[in-house]
C-alpha cells in the first residue's frame, strides 16, 4: 500500500475517509465538511441600566440614538469641532451619534420618571422608552410622577399614544415657564414655520394629562415628590429644568439637555447649540452646572449623554472631563 500521505493529496475527501477506515485510524480523525459558521446575532440587550442612589434605586431607559449634524454645535468651528471629536474617537458621519436616555427612580414611596423619549415622534431608531422600561421589570400603570426637564418632542412625545395617556396614573410636572411657551397659541403663532412642529408636538403630547387635571406647572420653591427638587437651568428652553434626587448622602442631578455632545463640549462649554432658545443663557447654565456637579461630586445622569448617561463631572485645567459610571452590581454604600 503506497504511504498515506502520498494518497492524502490526491484523493477527494470522500475517499479519504475510506483510506482513514482501511487504516484503521480512530473514528474522529476522518475528514468532515467543514461547519458552517455560527449567525451573527445582530441584536443588543435591552436598554436599560440600573444603580442605586443611596435608597433610591435609579433605573436609565434608553430610547435610541439620532445622528445629529456637527453644524449644529455653534460658537465654535469645523475645525474645532473635528478636533474634538476626533480626541475622543467619536465619529462625525453620517453624524454624531447621540442618545436619548430617560430616567426612571424609584424612592420605595414613588415611582418617577424622568423625561419619556420620542416615542413615533422622531424615526426607527428612537422611541424605544417604555419596551425598556417594561424589560426592567416595571410597566407604565406603575409610574406616579412624570418630571419634564422640558417640552421638546424628543422628551415629551412617550408621554401620549393615539392621542391617549401612556402613564395612566401618573402626574406630569414642568415648569410653568416652560408650559406657558409651548403651551401658548400666540407664542406658538409667533415661531418661525420650522419650529411650529415643535409647538404641535408639545401639545399633543400633555393632551391627554391636561384634560384629566393631571398636568402641573411649578414655579421656583415650589415642592414636588419627597426627596426631589427642581433646579432652574434655563437657555435651551426658557423653562428647562435638572431635577436633583437625593437619598442619604448622596445626590443625583438628572441635567436634561445641557450636554448634547460630550466630546466637544465638556472641554468646550462655551459651544452651544442651535436649537436653544436662547444660547447665550444656555452657556452660562452650563458653566454653572459643570462647576455645581465637580464642586459637590454629584452623580449626574444627562439626556443626551452616551447611555446610560450617568457619570461625575471632574474639572481639568482646560474645560471639564466627563467621567462615565462604572458597571457594577447594585450597592447602597457607595
Amino acid at each position: 500500500m503506497p504511504p498515506l500521505h502520498y494518497l492524502a493529496g490526491r484523493l477527494t475527501a470522500l475517499s479519504m475517509v475510506c483510506v482513514l477506515a482501511l487504516a484503521g485510524l480512530p473514528a474522529q480523525a476522518q475528514v468532515r465538511p467543514p461547519a458552517a459558521p455560527p449567525a451573527q446575532q445582530k441584536t443588543q440587550v435591552p436598554g436599560y441600566y440600573r444603580m442605586m442612589l443611596g435608597q433610591f434605586e435609579v433605573t436609565a431607559l434608553y430610547d435610541g440614538y439620532v445622528d445629529l449634524d456637527p453644524k449644529v454645535l455653534k460658537f465654535t468651528s469645523p475645525g474645532e469641532v473635528q478636533g474634538l471629536l476626533a480626541r475622543m474617537f467619536v465619529a462625525s458621519t453620517p453624524g454624531m451619534q447621540t442618545a436619548v436616555n430617560a430616567y426612571l427612580i424609584n424612592t420605595g414611596t414613588n415611582l418617577i420618571l424622568v423625561d419619556t423619549g420620542t416615542a413615533a415622534c422622531f424615526g426607527p431608531t428612537l422611541g424605544r422608552v417604555v419596551e425598556n422600561l417594561r424589560a426592567a421589570g416595571y410597566n407604565p400603570a406603575q409610574v406616579d410622577t412624570v418630571l419634564l426637564t422640558h417640552m421638546h418632542g424628543d422628551h415629551v412625545c412617550g408621554l401620549a399614544a393615539d392621542g391617549k395617556a401612556v402613564f395612566t396614573n401618573a402626574i406630569v410636572y414642568a415648569d410653568k415657564a416652560e408650559t406657558g411657551y409651548w403651551l401658548d397659541e400666540a407664542t406658538a403663532a409667533r415661531a418661525p414655520q420650522d419650529a411650529q412642529s415643535s409647538f404641535a408636538m408639545a401639545r399633543a403630547a400633555v393632551a391627554p394629562y391636561q384634560a384629566a387635571g393631571r398636568l402641573r406647572s411649578f414655579g421656583a420653591g415650589d415642592k414636588l415628590v419627597a426627596g426631589v427638587s427642581a433646579v432652574p437651568a434655563p437657555g435651551h428652553t426658557p423653562g428647562h429644568s435638572g431635577y436633583l434626587f437625593k437619598s442619604g448622602d448622596q445626590s443625583l442631578l438628572v441635567w436634561g439637555d445641557i450636554v448634547h455632545s460630550h466630546a466637544v463640549q465638556f472641554r468646550r462649554p462655551d459651544v452651544a447649540l442651535e436649537f436653544d432658545v436662547d444660547s447665550r443663557q444656555a452657556v452660562r447654565t452650563r458653566k454653572k452646572l459643570f462647576a455645581d456637579a465637580a464642586g459637590g461630586k454629584l452623580w449626574v445622569a444627562g439626556a443626551h449623554l452616551p447611555f446610560p448617561g450617568i457619570g461625575h463631572v471632574r474639572a481639568e485645567s482646560k474645560g471639564y472631563a466627563w467621567v462615565p459610571v462604572e458597571y457594577g452590581p447594585l450597592r447602597a454604600d457607595r
